[in-house]
């Protein structure tokens, strides 16, 4: 359902000037929770930071869209939020933009017994990117893994 998701969506979010970061779908007893998190395109500046009014624009799109596609059985919620300083990664573009940048990795399946990397992002190529983790490298092929996300660094601020 996931990649149907991104295939419906992605397109009523890019025409809006948005890029769809990721999204993420929670069925429960009763219904379910599709949150969708957007940004704009080099948005590192404070200028150029998803706005309230981008959120609202996407979500009716997004809405609309839904309504008319019902890939999703059941009620449920949708929610359009900015992707936050904790930020999935996602797309090669994704990684290519945070190099440098400390990550929380989580991997389809274990490599030496382990599924989850936190470290510096060194690199990011055809084959996939490549991991600076507890002073060890790791390479991760994209089609690998499972989540990314940016972990924080508090006290700095990219700009």
């Amino acid at each position: 359902m996931r990649e149907t998701l991104i295939g419906l969506l992605e397109p009523e979010v890019t025409a809006r000037g948005c890029e769809l970061v990721e999204l993420e779908f929670h069925a429960h007893r009763g219904g379910g929770l599709l949150r969708i998190y957007i940004d704009r395109p080099g948005g590192e500046t404070e200028a150029d930071r998803v706005t309230v009014e981008d959120c609202e624009s996407v979500s009716r799109a997004v809405s609309a869209a839904l309504d008319l596609a019902d890939p999703i059985k059941g009620e449920y919620t949708l929610e359009v939020s900015s992707p936050g300083f904790d930020r999935p990664l996602r797309t090669r573009a994704h990684f290519v933009r945070y190099v440098g940048s400390r990550v929380h990795v989580e991997s389809l399946l274990p490599r030496d017994g382990r599924r989850r990397w936190t470290g510096r992002l060194e690199a990011v190529g055809d084959a996939g990117l490549v991991l600076e983790v507890d002073g060890k490298t790791v390479e991760l092929a994209l089609n690998e893994i499972k989540t990314a996300r940016l972990v924080p660094e508090y006290g700095t601020r990219r700009e």
